[in-house]
């Protein structure tokens, strides 16, 4: 049975057609994955499925009280409960069980009632009725729910206080996710629900989902995570809706068998076509010429079989690279961090050998960046070494690109990465998908994916054999990052890669570095992730057993302890990643007011310079901060 029905769908803004004649229905239960490169339409059908837009042409069908849910890319303008401004995230939650709150306040009243001489009997009576209805809607463990929803998204207990608007951006879409999810709407809508989270995370989501009761419809560059999930693949490309049974990997192989027929076909059509003119110039005027017309006739009124079109990803090389020493990285009794009382974990003495692929694991905060950054000497370490081996050459990804001058045009940001031709530097930019006059936007102009490829660009001209990737794949859609990923496997040097994407994990790195936040340490999996899972699974149903297990003669001033502890742990990672945020920030507008200095630009420098200070008023509150252990 369809819970909603779209019928011969068209969306243009001004000239500009996004999609035409898409019809699809969405069955009860269903999951289902939409698909395809970016630009394509995919937000823009989440709003008319969602109502937040009419379509040109066509019609939505919503079954009778359907609750439709929708989850945006950001989240901020949506924040319905940002209203007044002041509720915590714990209350914001709260309000999905606002019924049941009211359920509890009449049970109360009843309560008083009996214990009154005065109508104790229809109160008890009433109390029974009340009480059962309580317990079935779940009276008892909505709290319960609340904070599993909470923890599984990511979020400390010491956030769960926080006022929303406090609350960063990211921290902001996953309190909306959290929302939608306790809500439990019969449709549910999510626009790259796992940009936010860790791997964690990801992993927690695609098993609540997996049991999910409604419908739903994702919008992701997850491979694993929509292979894990959904059950059928709609394509959204050239305007077009194409609809495939099973998860990505099945539709991938469905797709590469579709488009095979399909050109087939085409080809089959155009020897036809070429044979049947070829016929009728030959005997158009000749003793056949009824034939001949009658054929054209025929070819006029033939259905043309329309050429399969495939989307072109990026054409992406890095080329031929210098041979570095066969040790790459070497990590010796280090400590890293901010401050030698407080570091974010230790490493005893670990080896990055020419030619490995390793992955660097850790939850959101734990210090991924910051020891990409103490390899790369951006920071120091709080003790112990790094040692750079011989040849070796560091091509450094950022992640949020803030290695990237937001006033510079993109061919500008080539040609001072050291392309110093325009011509080859315009060719090399359309390799990823910039030509004509969008080489002269502005680097702050771009989206997410569009900053991506010009950094994946500037990369390709450093001339690494060492690469550290930090988020490689984020924003990028997913034929550009199979497109990546064929890249670096053929890549001769070695790799370093920061990552939550999982396919990309299985299929590119054969060990991986995970940072134990527990222990403090980074850990090696000389097998991979394969066995980095296995140990984390291990470790979880240990810990499990271990709870069980242990006595509850805890006092509550121990349980206190450790729940503050751990507060101040995710309190430091949280101002760890803020700081290095400013501090990318401020870098930035270095360069900004630089060139506006070159230029004379006095109102802009002026402008630029008091963001500066604000900046810099900013870190030194986080430095204070963190001094003060959080």
């Amino acid at each position: 049975m369809s819970i909603l029905t779209a019928s011969n769908l068209a969306k243009s803004y001004g000239p500009q057609d996004v999609f035409t004649g898409v019809s699809f229905d969405v069955p009860h239960e269903a999951k289902i994955a939409l698909v395809g490169p970016n630009g394509s339409g995919k937000t823009t059908l989440l709003h008319l499925m969602a109502g937040l837009e009419e379509p040109t042409e066509g019609a939505v069908y919503r079954a009778k009280k359907l609750a439709v849910a929708y989850l945006p890319q950001q989240a901020d303008v949506f924040l319905s409960f940002l209203s007044e401004g002041k509720l915590t995230l714990w209350e914001a939650m709260l309000e999905v069980f606002a019924d049941l709150q009211a359920q509890a306040a009449e049970l109360r009243r009843l309560e008083k009632a009996m214990a009154s001489s005065e109508g104790a009997g229809e109160a008890l009576q009433r109390y029974g009725e009340a009480l059962e209805a309580f317990e079935l809607a779940g009276g008892y463990t909505y709290e319960q729910r609340i904070g599993q929803v909470l923890s599984g998204l990511g979020f400390s207990e010491d956030v769960f206080h926080q006022p929303v608007e406090q609350l960063s951006g990211g921290q902001k879409t996953r309190a909306l996710l959290a929302r939608l999810l306790l809500e439990e709407p019969d449709l549910l809508l999510l626009d790259e629900p796992t940009n936010h989270l860790d791997l964690e995370g990801i992993e927690w989501l695609e098993n609540y989902l997996k049991e999910w009761k409604g419908a739903v419809v994702i919008v992701a560059h997850d491979r694993a995570f929509l292979d894990a999930v959904v059950t059928r693949v709609w394509e959204l490309a050239w305007g077009r809706l194409e609809q495939y049974r099973g998860n990505y990997s099945d539709y991938v192989t469905q797709k590469a068998d579709r488009i095979a027929r399909r050109q087939a076909e085409y080809e089959r059509q155009q020897r036809f076509i070429a044979r049947t003119e070829d016929f009728i110039r030959r005997n158009i005027a000749g003793q056949r010429s009824r034939e001949a017309q009658g054929r054209r006739k025929r070819l006029e009124r033939l259905e043309l079989v329309e050429r399969p079109r495939e989307y072109r990803p990026l054409s992406l090389t890095l080329g031929d690279v210098a041979r570095s020493g066969d040790l790459v990285v070497g990590l010796y009794d280090l400590m890293v961090g901010y401050e030698p009382e407080n570091p974010l974990f230790t490493v005893e003495e670990l080896e990055l050998r020419r030619g490995q692929r390793v992955a660097l694991l850790g939850p959101n905060g734990s210090g991924k960046t910051s020891l990409v950054r103490t390899i790369l000497g951006e920071i120091p370490p709080l003790d112990g070494r790094v040692r750079i081996g011989a040849s070796v050459q560091l091509g450094y990804f950022v992640q949020g690109h803030a290695n990237l001058v937001p006033d510079k045009t993109v061919l500008q940001t080539i040609l001072d990465a050291g392309e110093p031709m325009v011509g080859a530097a315009r060719d090399l930019l359309g390799r990823y998908r910039f030509s004509g006059d969008a080489v002269f936007k502005r680097i702050g102009d771009l989206s997410g994916g569009e900053q991506a490829r010009v950094a994946l660009a500037v990369l390709a001209l450093q001339g690494a054999n060492v690469l550290i990737l930090d988020e490689p794949t984020n924003h990028l859609d997913i034929p550009s990052q199979e497109v990546l990923q064929e890249v670096l496997s053929s890549f001769d040097g070695t790799l370093l890669i920061v990552t939550h994407d999982r396919y990309l994990i299985r299929q590119l790195t054969t060990r991986v570095w995970a940072i134990d936040v527990e222990e403090g340490q980074l850990r090696e999996f000389e097998e991979g992730y394969a066995a980095y899972h296995d140990w984390k699974v291990q470790r979880q149903q240990t810990q499990s057993q271990q709870e069980a297990a242990r006595p509850r003669t805890q006092s509550r001033e121990e349980r206190e302890r450790i729940r503050e502890a751990r507060r101040a742990a995710a309190r430091q990672a949280e101002l760890e990643e803020a700081i290095h945020r400013l501090e990318a920030r401020r870098a930035q507008l270095e360069a900004q007011l630089a060139v506006a200095s070159e230029q004379q630009e006095i109102e802009r420098v002026r402008q630029l310079g008091v963001e500066y200070s604000q900046i810099e008023a900013e870190l030194d509150t986080l430095l204070t901060a963190w001094t003060d252990g959080g």
